[in-house]
């Protein structure tokens, strides 16, 4: 068994989870928040079996692009100027751990 940690764009967190559940994957969403940026995200927690894994990852690349942000505005002068002026967020992070137990109480 798997557990794939998934953290994507909040603007994409929706579509993710309805493609998911569209297919047959049960999935757990958690708010989270980007550490540089401090934008708001979703890490999306999904177990499965191990051959379903190639599954997913077209799931997610379907439904979660990148988009370009701009932080200058939103961020103190001492560190905006460490900063580019186009960053290209969203798209997803995705982990894939092994389970090695699985208990449901």
């Amino acid at each position: 068994m798997k557990l794939i940690i998934a953290i994507v764009h909040d603007e994409d967190a929706n579509r993710l989870s309805l493609a998911l559940a569209k297919e047959g994957f049960q999935s757990t969403k958690l708010a989270s928040t980007g550490g540089f940026l401090k934008r708001g995200n979703t890490t999306i927690l999904i177990g499965i079996e191990g051959e379903k894994i190639d599954k997913i990852f077209d799931i997610i690349e379907k439904t979660c692009r990148t988009r370009e942000y701009s932080p200058a505005s939103s961020l103190p002068s001492d560190v905006s100027a460490f900063v580019p002026s186009g960053v290209e967020v969203g798209g997803a992070t995705v982990f894939v751990l092994d389970v090695d137990k699985f208990i449901t109480v």
